[in-house]
């Protein structure tokens, strides 16, 4: 089998002018990865030589950082005058080009699902010191091979800035459809040029078109600084003013009109979900709703996003309907739950104890108690109620900071409730 360092080739995934990208194998952690291999003698390209230098060693900066789950893991990195190559975590979905025309659009809420975790990986990344400036379709990939369902992974980070913002920049990087005006124009950029092609990326998967049409660069670019595009609505009838709104702002010419920073794009997004201007089906929560619910928690606040969306990944959301017993007194349980949305009540032989309302936690005292703890009092719905649901053996199999962070939370929780029943004592 053909190897590149110590990586067991399977099959080529990917060409492109200046690299080429394997399915291999790690021998020593027997897990998948990707391997991109600089094409034969392209660091000496007298002409391009020193970009293409650039591109790998940017990658190669980013080994063992930018660990999210909304991003693709660069794992290891040789780049010298031999060999040069990236080894990235393997990620089998493909890219979100394949829904990018008039004939495989997806639905509008997975649309604005894919864009919310784009805008929290880049916000994650905009942190760290890091701005993309190459937001595409091709850089963005598919966890499932079904693309209606699972996560998505930002890629390739080549031409990203790492660093201060006004650095002096290598020109000549990028995709001309998806630049924004300042990048067209060769200023110095933040991360309000990658909400621009954020923008462009989320007009394009709603209405399988770029906003731009242009038969060379030339042209694109004129159009990107001079034209404003169509409405997204009016090539799509069913997309909701909402959408168009959020689409214009991300890709305003003007850099006062557009979206200051990711929180304030990525707030726009879970709002059209709250406003329930996008047609969910009733038995669905999407990932966005459900990381917007937990983030807007007390219990969650020391909890960073990477953290939130591991919580998203093990927990189990649900209805249920009024009167539903939920947890009873006396039996041994594994699971506690968080009320999303509704009302409870909790009763002690038939007596109601307290009330319970939205962001509560409750029935933790089985889990972090000792083993085969009895539950101390019933706990039935008074309304319609959503429930987020974590077993046990969910939590002792998230990651360490996760579990810490629970456990942190629960102590608070603990002690504010001690501190509720000590002034109702003083109180007789």
């Amino acid at each position: 089998m053909e190897k590149v360092g110590k990586y067991e080739l399977v099959r080529e995934i990917g060409r492109g002018a200046t690299s080429t990208v394997y399915l291999a194998v790690d021998p020593f952690t027997q897990r998948e990865v990707a391997v991109k291999v600089a094409a034969p003698g392209i660091l000496k390209d007298a002409r391009r030589g020193r970009l293409y230098t650039h591109l790998f060693l940017n990658e190669a900066a980013l080994v063992g950082k930018l660990v999210h789950p909304h991003i693709v893991q660069t794992y290891d990195a040789v780049v010298d005058s031999q060999v040069c190559y990236i080894v990235m975590e393997y990620v089998a979905g493909g890219t979100l080009e394949r829904v990018c025309t008039p004939d495989s659009l997806l639905p509008l809420e997975r649309i604005v699902e894919i864009v919310f975790k784009c805008t929290r990986a880049l916000e994650f990344a905009f942190r760290a010191g890091i701005i993309h400036r190459d937001i595409k379709p091709a850089n963005i990939l598919f966890a499932s091979t079904d693309p209606n369902t699972g996560d998505i992974k930002i890629s390739d980070f080549g031409a990203a800035i790492i660093g201060s913002p006004d650095r002096t920049l290598v020109l000549g990087i990028g995709s001309p459809a998806y630049m924004s005006p300042q990048q067209v124009k060769e200023q110095t950029l933040d991360h309000q040029t990658d909400i621009y092609s954020l923008g462009v990326v989320m007009y394009q998967l709603l209405t399988g078109q770029l906003p731009f049409q242009a038969r060379n660069s030339y042209e694109m670019i004129y159009q990107i600084i001079n034209n404003e595009p169509r409405r997204p609505s009016s090539l799509r009838s069913e997309i909701p003013e909402v959408l168009d709104t959020i689409v214009a702002r991300a890709m305003s010419k003007r850099l006062q009109h557009r979206y200051r920073d990711w929180p304030e794009f990525a707030h726009d997004l879970a709002q059209a979900f709250r406003d329930r201007q996008l047609r969910v089906p009733a038995d669905r929560m999407p990932d966005l709703e459900k990381f917007d619910t937990l983030r807007s928690f007390a219990f969650f606040a020391e909890f960073s996003d990477v953290e939130i969306w591991e919580v998203v990944r093990f927990s189990e959301w649900k209805w249920v309907p009024p009167g539903t017993v939920l947890i009873r007194d006396g039996d041994v349980g594994d699971f506690f739950y968080f009320l999303a949305d509704g009302e409870l009540k909790v009763l002690k032989n038939g007596m109601v104890l307290n009330l319970l309302a939205t962001g509560d936690c409750f029935g933790e005292m089985a889990v972090i108690g000792k083993k085969e703890s009895k539950r101390g009092a019933d706990i039935v719905t008074l309304t319609r109620a959503k429930l987020v649901r974590i077993t046990g053996s969910a939590l002792k199999r998230s990651s360490e900071a996760c579990r810490f962070h629970f456990y942190q939370a629960f102590v608070a929780v603990l002690s504010e409730r001690l501190t509720s029943a000590n002034l109702r004592l003083v109180s007789f």
